[in-house]
Parts: C-alpha cells; structure tokens; sequence
C-alpha cells in the first residue's frame, strides 16, 4: 500500500515533474508525481495530524510549503538505504521532495492515492 501524490496544473491537470519514490517508471516520467510507502504513514500522522500526509490533498504547492516543513522539522535525519525501512530520515527525505515539487509548481494542487 502507498500515497500516489501528484501537483496537478490548475489549469490543464497535468504534472510535469517527477521524483522517484517507492514505485516508478523505468526510464522517468515528466509527471509531478510521488509514490511514498504506506510504511511511513505513523510519521505523517504523528507531524502533520489526523489526515497524515493527505493534509496536503487540495493545497497549492505555495500553500503546503511551510505544512511540509514543519513537519519534516520534526523529523531526525536518520535515512536508510533500505527504502522501505519506517525510519524518520526517510519519511522526511519524502517530504523534502514533496517540497521540491511545490516550488517548482507552487499554483498546482495536490492530490493522491
């Protein structure tokens, strides 16, 4: 199980960005979109609420930067190499990349699942 998250053009609904998260298409996409591992769904639930990381679903990029930080400042930089590991370091390396995204497209919205 894991979030499919897209930034999503007001306008035309596309995304033409991409970062790799736990599943992606060999050879890259032009899709603004990220699939995170359900595994982290306790460190969402626990910085970003009762929603976890769908707080964000119907926020603009610009609107969900500062949702997206807070919480990965609540989170050690304790990265695995093991995707897949719950570690915080890896939940928060998934937002940083949310946050990437919301830069390079602050007027999308976001949506998942």
């Amino acid at each position: 199980m894991s979030y499919d998250i897209r930034l999503k053009c007001p306008l035309t609904g596309d995304h033409p960005h991409h970062l790799r998260g736990g599943t992606y298409i060999l050879g890259g996409t032009n899709d603004a979109w990220l699939n995170i591992t359900y595994n982290y769904s306790q460190h969402y639930f626990r910085t970003l609420g009762d929603k976890g990381i769908r707080t964000i679903y119907g926020m603009t990029g610009a609107e969900s930067i500062p949702v997206l930080k807070s919480a990965a400042e609540k989170l050690k930089n304790d990265i695995d190499n093991d995707y897949w590991k719950s570690t915080e370091g890896n939940a928060k390396a998934a937002l940083l990349q949310l946050i990437s995204l919301a830069e390079m497209r602050p007027d999308g919205i976001w949506d998942g699942d």
